[in-house]
């Protein structure tokens, strides 16, 4: 890794203010002055020192995020916001991306990370990672709804979703219900849904694997997740 790069990322300002750091040689390697900043080097086993204070440099984030309705999931768009956008510029440098997808109209529980490792083990529908929606529905939901749920539902498009889980919290005009599903297609919640002609007029995300929502994080709030969440990322990657 570059050594501007990591001092970057680590806090120490732009790239250009970087560079003045590196040319008033404050800025050492294993003890050794460095001014070019296209060094390369391992922040696992070289010491980085900034006027003589070590650079505690963390490869990768974790954060959670409320997600508001409104955005995308997603690292950039050319029409709509993204929840990238409501990153704070310190957050940002470190390139973090959603973990699966939220439609726009969705709220709830988002993980954002560049541990590219994570996400994979956490999206991979070989995995099983459970996710928990609280959804309104226009209209009853039935013991034959939560039946079809279990079964696995076949979607208009000819897909046959996995077994789920429905459970009824209010019925009536509207219901209240939680879902609970182990894949991420698009829509599907909705789609599931439709199959058997109910509609979903709000959705929410409360659970992903043993991550729960900080029922403290208002819509469009995030941070960064406690070692107790995070040890339980780590664990899904491979060893």
């Amino acid at each position: 890794m570059r050594v501007d790069k990591l001092l970057s990322n680590s806090g120490y300002g732009s790239r250009k203010e970087v560079k003045s750091l590196l040319k008033a040689k404050t800025v050492t390697v294993n003890g050794h002055v460095i001014r070019d900043g296209k060094i390369q080097i391992d922040p696992d086993t070289d010491k980085i020192e900034v006027n003589r204070k070590e650079v505690n440099y963390e490869k990768y984030i974790y954060l959670m995020m409320n997600k508001p309705p409104g955005y995308l999931s997603a690292t950039k768009d050319a029409h709509d916001q993204t929840v990238i956008d409501l990153l704070s510029g310190e957050a940002k440098r470190f390139e973090p991306f959603p973990v699966g997808r939220l439609d726009k109209d969705t709220e709830g529980l988002l993980l954002l990370t560049n541990d590219g490792q994570l996400a994979h083990e956490l999206t991979s529908p070989k995995k099983d990672v459970k996710k928990e929606y609280a959804a309104t529905i226009d209209g009853e939901v039935t013991e034959e709804h939560i039946k079809l749920f279990q079964e696995g539902i076949t979607l208009k498009d000819g897909y046959h979703a996995r077994p789920a889980g429905l459970e009824v919290i209010k019925n009536g005009e509207p219901s209240e219900v939680l879902v609970t599903i182990t894949e991420g297609k698009f829509h599907q919640v909705k789609r599931m849904f439709e199959a058997v002609n109910r509609k979903v007029l709000y959705l929410k995300r409360l659970k992903m694997g043993e991550l729960h929502l900080d029922a403290s994080l208002g819509l469009g709030e995030y941070r960064v997740l406690t070692q107790e969440e995070k040890n339980y990322c780590l664990s899904m990657r491979p060893k």
